[in-house]
């Protein structure tokens, strides 16, 4: 068993945290206000500040990156925390596992793997994608080990209202009420379930077959918003699901009060065409398949102190 660094304890630093505290390893959970799940140790710290990082990665096996600052924070925010976690790698030897998403390849067509350019124009992708470089350019120099996972948007219990199925479209469905989404619901799109992601860094900071390239994170195949509501709420015996667009002047609106939907209409992209993400490349390599959308849902409604109906919602 080893020593586990984890900086973050949102939507998947906790369930990261609470995997591999059960698989017996050291667990240093890192964040401003010091705090994260029972059972590990819980440290408040700056991860921007290298020197109290590296101080906190002394001895141990794996670093993961799993921070998310405020979408409108990102431009000014990451360049600090990400040469922190590039600096305490190589100064710790710890692998750095970097939670990452597709922000970085801008619009494509097609389903989007490991090996497409990241030619992002946006300015969260743009900042991804440095990272990315950075991060990469240190490993093929002998500085560090690292590799980054990368998954689409995330369900699953914890989502919070920062993600799109997350708090404020499933408790909505569940009390049979009407839920906006920010483009046509019924366009495919490929969805993370979080244990899932957890998994997934898990493996690619203790297999080092992992490091030196990016991976996407095993998701299901493609399904519109309007099916995932279809099924949440059968499995849970809600009424049929009330999905409507969120229109682009209203949303255009909001954004001038809320800076989270502001910085949304720089990736609206993924949302107005099919959103495809193919993890092929990480089921193989690990052989860790996607947790099936029907057991995905059956934990969402669980978290929400709703019982699971006896009809079956797919896989």
């Amino acid at each position: 068993m080893g020593k586990h660094v984890i900086a973050g304890a949102g939507q998947v630093g906790t369930h990261l945290a609470e995997l591999l505290r059960g698989q017996g390893h050291e667990v240093v959970v890192v964040t401003r206000s010091g705090s994260g799940p029972e059972g590990v140790t819980r440290i408040a710290a700056d991860v921007g500040d290298q020197a109290r990082l590296t101080e906190i990665a002394r001895g141990a096996d794996a670093l993961y990156n799993a921070v998310n600052p405020p979408y409108d924070k990102w431009a000014a925010a990451w360049p600090p925390m990400a040469s922190s976690f590039l600096g305490t790698a190589e100064a710790t030897g710890a692998v750095l596992v970097t939670l990452s998403c597709l922000y970085g390849y801008g619009p494509v067509d097609g389903p989007m793997t490991e090996d497409l350019p990241m030619a992002a124009r946006g300015t969260k992708g743009r900042v991804r994608a440095r990272m990315w470089a950075d991060a990469l350019a240190a490993h093929r120099a002998g500085r560090i080990r690292m590799t980054e996972l990368r998954g689409s948007d995330y369900y699953g219990p914890g989502a919070g209202d920062q993600a799109y199925l997350g708090d404020r479209f499933v408790p909505a469905l569940l009390a049979g009420r009407r839920a906006f989404f920010l483009s046509d619901p019924g366009i495919p799109h490929s969805w993370t379930y979080l244990p899932d992601v957890a998994r997934a860094l898990a493996l690619a900071g203790t297999d080092e077959r992992a490091w030196g390239r990016a991976w996407h994170v095993p998701s299901v195949p493609p399904l519109s918003a309007l099916e995932m509501g279809r099924r949440l709420t059968r499995l849970a015996g809600a009424p049929e699901p009330r999905i409507s667009e969120l229109p682009r002047p209203l949303m255009n609106a909001a954004g001038l009060f809320s800076p989270l939907l502001r910085e949304m209409r720089e990736t609206r992209y993924q949302f107005d065409r099919p959103y495809v993400l193919d993890s092929s490349a990480f089921e193989t390599a690990f052989g860790m398949a996607p947790t099936p959308v029907g057991e995905g849902l059956k934990a969402v409604i669980a978290a929400e102190g709703r019982e699971v109906s006896a009809v079956p919602a797919g896989k």
